[in-house]
């Protein structure tokens, strides 16, 4: 049934689309309007004199990293002393719950520009990456190649595909490598192989055809010319994180290390997990390609039950055997297990069987072994790794159909990119998304 996708998704490991159906083309967010996420958010509780505010943050074109800073400067405060659930796209109308470690009164008195906050409180923790249940969407897919019934046959057959499959192949999305300049996996890649200063041209230089000209020009005289000082003054100012390590550099020539640690926590994980990303969607792909289902466990596989919302429990992993593959059949029919490919990492536990026969000349041919993934250097960088569920399932799905274009509405569980479901409908290229 697969059918393969374009070199440009085949450079992040999105190697085949799980459909076979003939896409209806596309593009999203033309405007911000046209990409709504509302999270569904694990609220924390409410303690009056607890040290934690939480509040509602719907933001329109704010990327997370970006809106954390600024909001952080507004309070007055560190940036590590406000927390969030998840990154959100920055093309986008995003809701989620945020902490700041700041009283309620002065939260709710904060003005920025497209940014509304209510609903705050006192809470006894604040947030952290990953303390939500899922999210909520609401896409419209625009200028679409196909129209009328035509439209509708494709996005149809598509719906019917998925459906037999229970959900969708979980790949990372193109959110994950960057969209203009899909280079954060590459980083991480220079970053497990020890080659910091690599890492570090390969984020701030490596300039990208898809990029306005003046921040094409600025990183092709940086990696040219290496003059920090010069950088500063051409870089423009949108490119924030870029300017935060030109800056250290120019006072701290060659520490490739601490130029990386300069840039908020969050990013400096990104690196590595896209790069883990970037092995799963290559592993994902390739079982796609032999055929073995992603809805039905082999013997050899690993499963993860789930948890009480009905996610898979990453923390919680079960090799499937001979002996109770029937059992495990059943779990997973019954949407109580999930089965899972290698986030690989310094204490990832591999597949056996054809599974980890795919698993292991993935990673034997990128030259990894565990201990790769300690960076003593910049231990945010460091990755014990995981494994991932293989399918994920939406909720609610909604298609409405107008004549060359399309709202999709639907629910995600946390983890699961809406565009990676959107790309099985529209088959676009890398950049529509």
């Amino acid at each position: 049934m697969v059918q393969p996708s374009g070199d440009r998704e085949r450079d992040i490991g999105l190697e085949v689309f799980f459909s076979d159906t003939a896409g209806s083309g596309g593009k999203l967010k033309a405007e911000a309007e046209d990409f709504v996420v509302d999270e569904v958010s694990k609220y924390p509780p409410a303690k009056p004199d607890g040290r934690h505010c939480v509040a509602k943050v719907t933001a329109t074109n704010w990327e997370t990293n970006r809106l954390v800073r600024h909001l952080s400067k507004a309070l007055g405060i560190s940036r590590n002393l406000i927390g969030f659930a998840g990154t959100k796209d920055k093309r986008a109308v995003t809701s989620q719950l945020m902490s700041f470690e700041a009283p309620v009164e002065q939260v709710m008195a904060l003005h920025l520009s497209q940014v509304s906050i209510e609903d705050a409180y006192m809470a006894k923790r604040g947030m952290s990456i990953g303390d939500l249940v899922g999210n909520r969407f609401s896409i419209r897919v625009r200028d679409c190649q196909i129209n009328g019934e035509e439209l509708r046959t494709s996005l149809e057959g598509t719906e019917m595909a998925l459906q037999e499959l229970g959900g969708f192949p979980n790949f990372f999305g193109v959110q994950r490598f960057g969209t203009v300049r899909p280079v954060t996996h590459l980083v991480g890649k220079a970053i497990v192989n020890g080659d910091l200063e690599q890492a570090v041209l390969l984020y701030i230089g490596n300039p990208s055809d898809e990029e306005d000209e003046q921040s094409r020009a600025a990183r092709e005289a940086l990696q040219r010319d290496r003059d920090y000082s010069a950088a500063l003054r051409d870089f423009p100012w949108k490119l924030t994180f870029e300017r935060m390590i030109i800056g250290f550099l120019e006072r701290n020539p060659e520490d490739y290390a601490g130029a990386i640690c300069v840039l908020p926590s969050n990013l400096q994980m990104m690196f590595v997990h896209a790069y883990q990303s970037y092995l799963f969607n290559i592993i994902m792909s390739e079982r796609l390609k032999l055929g073995i289902p992603l809805n039905s466990p082999i013997v050899g596989d690993v499963v993860l039950p789930a948890d009480k919302d009905g996610n898979p429990d990453h923390d919680k992993q079960v090799p499937v055997t001979a002996i109770n593959l029937d059992l495990v059949e059943r779990q997973v029919r019954d949407k109580r297990a999930f089965v899972s490919g290698t986030l690989f990492g310094s204490e990832s536990v591999l597949a056996d069987g054809e599974m980890g026969r795919i698993e292991r000349q993935v990673i034997d041919k990128e030259g990894l072994s565990p201990r790769d993934f300690l960076v003593p250097a910049i231990p945010r960088c460091s990755s014990k790794g995981s494994r991932r569920e293989l399918i994920c399932e939406y909720r609610d799905l909604k298609l409405d159909i107008a004549e060359d274009e399309y709202l999709a509405s639907f629910i995600l569980g946390k983890g699961c990119y809406a565009t990676v479901l959107l790309r099985e409908f529209m088959k676009s290229d890398i950049t529509d998304y």
